[in-house]
């Protein structure tokens, strides 16, 4: 399979998704995508070019970061499945109303005309709070599966939650038959 794997900006996810990354890429060929803050944006989780790099490392190319260079992703159904891991808060939300105006949401509309999966793993302080009714909407909506998710940190960060990104793999094999895979919630 061809699968996009698109990444948003939370970063302190970086260190498990990478390795998915990796594994995917064995099976797969992926096409790695950056969300605007992705491809800029330097933390203490490591610099924006290092990221870049290890992306390239795996998939063999260089990350798409512009909505122009995702734009023909459904034109030219480049894609089996669209993956977004981590997806953020931010992303999540537009995703949820229909704004196309990152390169992540513009590959996930692009990606959505050709009725293909798109694979979302959540990771937002406020999934439990604001973001609740997003992932409620994507989680009605066709072609929307989710990586199964739980909270992180329930003492310190109670509304926050993380999927479990070890189980992408398994996720996206169920997608691709047009399965959530159970349960959601951890």
């Amino acid at each position: 399979m061809t699968v996009g794997f698109a990444m948003c900006g939370s970063f302190c996810t970086y260190a498990q998704v990478f390795p998915v990354m990796e594994a995917l890429a064995k099976e797969h060929t992926l096409i790695p995508i950056f969300s605007p803050a992705s491809y800029v944006t330097d933390s203490r989780f490591g610099t924006a070019q290092s990221h870049i790099r290890r992306a390239a490392e795996i998939c063999g190319k260089d990350p798409l970061y512009a909505v122009s260079q995702v734009e023909p992703i459904g034109p030219k159904k480049l894609l089996d499945a669209l993956v977004i891991a981590p997806c953020t808060g931010n992303t999540l939300a537009k995703l949820a109303h229909s704004i196309a105006d990152t390169s992540v949401t513009m590959a996930a509309k692009s990606h959505l005309r050709n009725g293909r999966p798109i694979l979302v793993a959540v990771s937002t302080n406020d999934a439990l709070a604001g973001a609740a009714e997003n992932i409620g909407k994507l989680l009605a909506r066709k072609h929307y599966y989710f990586v199964p998710f739980r909270q992180d940190d329930p003492q310190n960060k109670p509304t926050s939650m993380v999927a479990d990104f070890n189980l992408i793999p398994k996720a996206l094999e169920s997608a691709m038959q047009g399965i959530q895979l159970q349960p959601v919630l951890l």
